[in-house]
């Protein structure tokens, strides 16, 4: 039996993939149509957002509380704004394809 299967990851959740998701379609609605927005130039753009911002797990509802504080935060929110600003501009400059 696999180390995996003893124990219940399910609510194992990194709340800095939903805040950089939510940051990542805010910013592609306002950015110029000339950027590619297919599913792989997209999803480089969330994986280099989010390899860029301190992950924010949680598992429990108090880890919920202080995740949900942290992202009220002013400076990660700014983080998390600025990491998604410069991934969309990487891709753009480097798409995943010609």
């Amino acid at each position: 039996m696999a180390f995996i299967d003893d124990y219940d990851f399910d609510l194992l959740v990194n709340e800095a993939e939903k805040m950089v998701l939510d940051e990542l379609g805010e910013q592609l609605e306002q950015y110029p149509k000339q950027l590619c927005t297919c599913n792989d130039c997209v999803a480089d753009m969330a994986a280099i957002a989010l390899n860029s911002v301190k992950p924010l797990y949680r598992y429990s509802l108090l880890g919920s509380l202080y995740a949900a504080q942290a992202m009220n935060e002013g400076s990660y929110a700014e983080s998390v704004h600025k990491a998604v600003s410069a991934a969309i501009e990487k891709v753009r400059q480097n798409p995943s394809h010609d």
